[in-house]
């Protein structure tokens, strides 16, 4: 049963044989090969360009070959690199390949035509042979792009409006690029690195690269709420680019504390409760909401307004509050300083009320009374002695 059952085994096997022959790629390549991905190159003149090179050896046992190139035109310089340093001869392992390096240093005087270069392999008895097509342009001229993550941003006239941009060298070499921001008027623009603050009026960009800066808006605090457009310009040479960028100035309330009729001024009786009109105003460009009223007087003074709080007060409106002030008994006649604030969502203002103190009218009657007994008191006196 066993033997059978081997048998089995063995003929199914010989059947999947020929199956995973057949599945295995045909291997019929054989030789040494110089090869490279661009075999035909545009190089300007007074440059230099490297094109990258593979010594192939397919099936063929290990041998050192010599490297030459051919073709080189007058006062051009081609030399073969390997690990970066030039190099005379390559020798590959079997069915592996050498990294190779042809730097071309073209004259800038050279003309336009298309020359052909042929490296060269050759070993005892086997030759490989690579021809370049290297063809010679003029210089291109210079191109810049520049683009913002963020283009449009919103926040308050107090607000710092921060860009962040991104200027590319879509140029064959290598630049130093300018930029000037064109704001409306007392707008403050400055430029920084895009993680530090130093400020910046150009940086250099290596060609195919890019780089990012900032840029920094600060609108007036005076300004009023609206979109304003700024423009980027960056140069370099004979290229420039420019992006357009926006801000949207929203409203802000803006707050002022006087008396009525701009009077800063007022007068009390110590120990006793005045009422002194205070008028808040809203000089900004939104309303303002919820504004209480507070303020501060001399030690052992009462301040309290009616209303404590004002619900809201629009653009260019006032609204006149009380502010009940009572001095502290003992306060000597003369005058005192009471700050008074008002405060919305981050916007204060407060005003200086010269508060004038007298004493009270009882005090000034019994006063008047004590001076009027003291004066018949001395007149009876005179008249009692004098008739002595």
């Amino acid at each position: 049963m066993r033997a059978l059952d081997a048998a089995r085994l063995a003929f199914a096997l010989m059947l999947l044989g020929p199956t995973v022959h057949a599945a295995e790629p045909a291997h019929d390549i054989k030789g040494l090969y110089l090869m490279t991905d661009y075999p035909a190159v545009t190089v300007r003149p007074g440059t230099t360009t490297n094109v990258s090179l593979r010594l192939q050896d397919y099936g063929l046992a290990p041998e050192r070959y010599g490297l030459s190139v051919a073709g080189v035109p007058s006062g051009w310089a081609a030399t073969l690199l390997g690990g970066g340093q030039p190099v005379g001869a390559a020798m590959p392992a079997p069915d592996g390949s050498v990294a190779l390096q042809l730097r071309l240093d073209v004259p800038a005087g050279s003309d336009l035509s298309a020359h052909t270069l042929t490296v060269r392999a050759e070993g005892q008895g086997t030759t490989a042979e690579l021809p370049i097509v290297v063809s010679l342009a003029k210089e291109l001229p210079a191109k810049l792009t520049v683009k913002s993550s963020l283009p449009s941003l919103r926040g308050s006239p107090k607000s710092n409006f921060d860009y962040t941009l991104s200027i590319k060298n879509d140029s064959g070499r290598n630049l130093v690029t300018s930029f000037a921001a064109e704001a409306p008027a007392n707008f403050e623009t400055s430029f920084t690195e895009a993680y530090g603050t130093q400020e910046l009026s150009s940086i250099p960009i290596d060609a195919g690269q890019s780089k990012d800066i900032k840029l920094k808006v600060r609108p007036p605090s005076t300004v009023d709420a609206g979109h304003f457009p700024v423009k980027v310009t960056v140069k370099a040479e004979d290229a420039s680019a420019s992006t357009e960028l926006a801000l949207d100035v929203v409203g802000e309330p803006q707050l002022q504390i006087s008396g009525r009729d701009g009077l800063l001024s007022a007068r009390a009786v110590a120990g006793k409760q005045s009422s002194i009109p205070v008028v808040v105003t809203n000089t900004g460009t939104a309303p303002a909401e919820n504004i209480a009223l507070a303020g501060t007087a001399p030690n052992g003074w009462k301040v309290t307004f009616e209303p404590a709080t004002i619900d809201r007060l629009v653009p260019g409106k006032d609204s006149e509050v009380q502010a009940l002030l009572t001095p502290s008994e003992k306060s000597l006649a003369g005058d005192y300083q009471t700050t008074i604030r008002a405060t919305s969502k981050g916007e204060n203002a407060s005003g200086q009320f010269r508060i004038t103190v007298g004493t009270s009218t009882v005090w000034g009657v019994a006063g008047a009374g004590v001076i009027g007994v003291a004066l018949l008191l001395m007149l009876g006196a005179v008249a009692r002695f004098g008739r002595r």
